[in-house]
């Protein structure tokens, strides 16, 4: 089926429209200029309308991939009048058996994250209820899609996607005709979820959702994708074939629809991974040295023993062209691998070193090797930890410490009735919680302590002293819940505070954006803010990023490779166990259930391994680093 490009999408200078794939697709530097373009076509789309005289109808998302637009959209109401007065709104689905009124139903969502900063009418919003008695369900599905073709169809249908590739939440196997209905949710797409509802356990089992057919008959779609856990999916998507078994793929079929990611979420589409496959490039020396490690790893050579005939028999004849030399090539690339193994990271003067850690076990589980070796060189390290990560205590876990401090009441005959009587009432707000339900404020500081002692305890075994930790505690992070606020004036002005009392010569920063929380690429974004405001008073850090619990970079993204011998390794391993409430089981594993130090020694010493295979130098462990080049 043909596919007008022209009236998907239009490509802006921080946007790059990709080829070869079956559902036009852009790729933006930024997902906050992903966010800006979508509510831009949501904005002209409703001034066009209001212009007409005639009503915008929209299809909306939940979720952690739409706030950006729902933020600038809230922005473009405030500050340019952009008027929803004449807007109709449908969201896609809700959990099923859920209340309007809880924390988690889309319908508080949708209140506090849009409807309630911009002038909808309350008549005009349409989310499907989670409170219908199970009897009456398909009655209200019926009379869900009855409305939106009274309304005379959707104008404009914004998606998500999920990791099982699910639109709403029609999981694999939905029918591309398939309308409102009642469904199971997959297993993956609830342990995706556990996070918003403290636990798995707590997320339901049912959603009422609109139908792959009810999202396809929209005159225009958008579907979003941000982040690296995103990035197969995406693939699956937008470049094979069309299956039930990923009903985003159904998309391929509709003659306006277009994929919009960030650069983390495309990074699995062929154009991008291996773009010497689908044609003529431009090469540059990060793709030269990316096609000849993939090359390498490709034929199962050494960068060394790679011949021309490899090169000709597998895309990159263009390469040869340019160069005309193999040798050239690959000496080229194995001598910038070679020289970024770094067995002193801060040289050897002794350096002042802050490791911006987001959440309190971030820092040993993603570095801990580097940490470790930094403090045994001599060098001055400091450990800012950015939030309290109190939302990721498990309740036995409190209830436990409370015990112990009950006990030691009684051990020492300490008969304050103040200090007994609220630890008992911090015991009974546990026992009476619901599933699901907020901590109150003091259960929350007895969480946050209990993760500050551990994050204490690990930074003794690294070889940090308790004097240069720093618990930061950024404001964006105090909601009580796993949805963030965004970063503000507060939490740059804390970071660069920091900054100024230590003046260091090199800093540490988590970069990756897999984190499926957001909190990782907040605290970036705070460190790089701050970066900015203290570069003007002469503090300007050499700035390194490495990667959380989730990915590593690729050995092409690789600036800085800190070899870990085996007894490094037991020492960070033995750091991370410090890091008991996070031990066994983390309270958010996402897709990962290994413990995140069988997670960080696998890590690194797959790093370790894929150096040896490319055919450099063998170590026990590698951790992996990426100096700041202006873009996260």
């Amino acid at each position: 089926m043909a596919i007008d490009i022209s009236r998907s999408v239009h490509v802006t200078p921080k946007s790059k429209f990709v080829r070869h794939t079956k559902v036009p697709t852009v790729i933006f530097e930024t997902s906050s200029e992903l966010a800006k373009y979508v509510a831009g076509v949501v904005a002209d789309l409703i001034r066009k309308k209001n212009k007409a005289g005639s009503a915008a109808i929209l299809g909306l998302p939940t979720g952690s991939t739409p706030l950006g637009v729902y933020r600038e959209l809230i922005r473009l109401h405030n500050e340019e009048q952009l008027d929803f007065s004449n807007v109709i709104t449908f969201n896609l689905d809700e959990y099923w058996p859920m209340d309007p009124e809880s924390i988690h139903s889309y319908h508080k969502f949708m209140q506090e994250n849009f409807f309630d900063h911009v002038n909808v009418k309350p008549e005009n919003i349409h989310i499907p209820r989670g409170d219908i008695p199970a009897e009456e369900v398909d009655l209200f599905c019926e009379e869900y899609e009855r409305t939106i073709e009274q309304f005379g169809g959707l104008d404009l249908q914004l998606l998500g996607i999920g990791r099982s590739g699910h639109i709403g939440f029609n999981e694999p196997g939905s029918a591309r005709n398939s309308l409102t209905r009642l469904v199971n949710l997959d297993p993956v797409t609830r342990r995706d979820a556990a996070s918003g509802f403290f636990g798995e356990d707590n997320v339901p089992h049912h959603a009422i959702t609109m139908g792959v057919g009810s999202i396809l008959s929209a005159r225009k779609i958008i579907i979003m994708a941000l982040g690296e856990h995103k990035a197969s999916v995406v693939k699956k998507a937008a470049e094979l074939e069309v299956t039930d078994d990923v009903s985003a793929s159904f998309l391929q079929t509709h003659t306006n629809s277009v994929f919009v990611v960030d650069s983390a979420a495309a990074a699995e589409l062929t154009a991008v991974k291996t773009p010497w496959i689908v044609g003529n490039i431009e090469w540059t020396p990060v793709l030269e040295k990316k096609a000849v490690i993939w090359l390498s790893r490709e034929v199962g050579k050494p960068l060394l023993k790679l011949e021309e005939e490899d090169f000709l028999h597998n895309h990159l004849h263009q390469m040869l062209h340019k160069y005309g030399s193999v040798a050239q090539i690959r000496e080229s690339v194995f001598d910038s691998l070679l020289e970024g193994i770094c067995t002193k990271p801060a040289g050897i003067e002794p350096q002042r070193v802050i490791v911006f850690s987001p959440h309190p076990d971030d820092d040993v589980i993603s570095m801990g090797g580097t940490l470790i070796t930094l403090a045994d060189q001599g060098h001055e390290v400091y450990i800012a930890y950015m939030t309290s990560g109190n939302i990721a205590v498990f309740d036995h876990d409190a209830l436990r410490h409370i015990d112990f401090v009950c006990e030691f009441h009684k051990l020492f005959h300490a008969d304050d009735r103040v200090v007994l009587e609220n630890l008992q009432n911090l015991k009974a707000s546990i026992e009476n919680k619901k599933a699901g339900d907020l901590d109150t404020e003091e259960m929350l500081g007895i969480k946050g302590l209990i993760r500050k002692t551990e994050a204490t305890a690990g930074a003794d075994v690294a070889g940090v002293p308790e004097e240069r930790l720093r618990f930061l505690d950024l404001p964006f992070y105090r909601t009580g819940q796993v949805s963030k606020k965004p970063i503000g004036e507060e939490d740059i002005a804390i970071v660069a505070d920091l900054l100024r009392e230590v003046n260091p010569h090199q800093i540490y920063v988590a970069g990756d954006l897999s984190d499926p929380h957001g909190t990782h690429r907040v605290c970036a974004e705070a460190v790089i803010n701050a970066v900015n405001v203290v570069a003007d008073e002469g503090i300007v850090p050499e700035f390194w990023m490495y990667r959380g619990a989730w990915e590593e970079y690729e050995p092409h993204e690789i600036e800085r490779a800190v070899p870990l011998s085996p007894e490094v390794v037991l020492r960070k391993r033995e750091a991370i166990f410090k890091h008991e409430s996070q031990k066994d089981s983390a309270f958010y594993p996402g897709s990962d259930k290994r413990e995140f130090w069988v997670r960080a020694e696998d890590r690194t010493r797959n790093t370790a391994r894929v150096y040896n295979e490319l055919g450099l130098p063998e170590y026990f462990a590698i951790e992996a680093f990426k100096h700041y080049h202006g873009e996260l």
